[in-house]
């Protein structure tokens, strides 16, 4: 699977504390290895949209958009917004 972010994406990473954009790092590490692997939990939320979401240690999520076996990484942040923006979905 390949992958692409938006610049959206690298504004909020940007915007991370060091250490969050040091775990996503090694959690896009990961995934591109194993999408599957255990503690990303790497998985389709989005209802109508093939929105999967994926852990970035401790309290982070980033969400992107799958799309034939491209997906395209749109959000990554705190938990709590993560949640908000499921419910919208």
């Amino acid at each position: 699977m390949k992958s692409v972010t938006t610049s959206q994406f690298w504004k909020r990473y940007d915007a991370l504390p060091e250490e969050v954009q040091c775990r996503a790092d090694r959690a896009y590490e990961l995934w591109q290895i194993n999408p599957q692997a255990h503690g990303l939990y790497f998985k389709r939320v989005g209802k109508l949209q093939p929105i999967y979401s994926v852990r970035v240690g401790r309290g982070y999520r980033a969400m992107g958009i799958l799309e034939e076996e491209v997906i395209l990484w749109f959000w990554i942040g705190h938990h709590d917004e993560y949640d908000r923006l499921l419910r919208n979905l």
